[in-house]
């Protein structure tokens, strides 16, 4: 099974920004934007550990921070993993419910811990 297709990203402050699926593997399908400035990776993979993950990788071209003058690519990416006993001890249940509990610790009071997260607390 894949996701749908295309997926949607909106990165404010830019309207919502389509993703088609552009490659698709038997564990791995990927996704990118027509300017090729945002990228989805959706793969899984098996072992003694199951791990699910999401990426977004994004690009962006701005002065570089030593030569002003030139332009260069500058890039980041942000992560979603699930990793489970590769055996089935969770079922998709539990884990969906850690990944709300999870998530509403990220999303509450405006994402205030990403907020510090991002701005170098621990």
């Amino acid at each position: 099974m894949s996701l749908t297709d295309p997926l949607s990203v909106t990165i404010a402050p830019a309207a919502a920004v389509s993703l088609p699926r552009t490659s698709m593997e038997e564990n791995e399908s990927e996704y990118r934007s027509a300017d090729g400035l945002l990228h989805v990776v959706a793969a899984h993979s098996y072992g003694r550990r199951r791990r699910d993950t999401v990426r977004l990788n994004i690009r962006k071209v701005a002065p570089d921070v030593f030569k002003p003058a030139e332009n260069v690519e500058q890039t980041a990416s942000l992560y979603v993993v699930v990793d489970s006993p590769g055996r089935g001890e969770y079922t998709p249940t539990e884990l969906l419910e850690a990944w709300k509990g999870f998530n509403t610790l990220l999303t509450s009071s405006s994402h205030a811990l990403v907020v510090k997260l991002l701005g170098g607390e621990t």
